[in-house]
């Protein structure tokens, strides 16, 4: 178990190629992740900035969103998302989400390994 206040928050500028930074706060991480699981982290992405598009080979996305709306990538087609929503990228395909609103998104991204 660890508690808000004792996880570490990560900014990555440009994440995937897109504009501005993401905040991510691995949940879980190391051996509690396990063989199958390669990321379970809560993401914000502030406004006017972006998780670029990118693909996923040898596994899964699942991004559940907890607030916020947003513009999201789904292999070229875009559409809006908000809180409450979930998406899926499946493996070999590709996916971005543009925080093109005035308040942060924030979601869960859970990354499953394909066996």
């Amino acid at each position: 178990m660890t508690h808000k206040e004792e996880r570490e928050i990560q900014k990555a500028e440009h994440a995937s190629g897109g504009a501005g930074y993401i905040l991510k706060e691995a949940l879980i991480k190391g051996e509690q992740l396990g063989d199958g699981c390669g990321m379970f982290s809560e993401v914000t992405i502030k406004p006017g900035c972006e998780l670029g598009y990118h693909e996923h080979h040898g596994e899964t996305e699942t991004y559940y969103l907890l607030k916020g709306k947003g513009i999201y990538n789904e292999n070229g087609t875009k559409r809006e998302i908000c809180a409450g929503d979930v998406t899926f990228c499946p493996d070999g395909e590709g996916h971005g989400l543009v925080n093109d609103g005035d308040e942060d998104i924030i979601f869960i991204a859970l990354i499953l390994k394909k066996k």
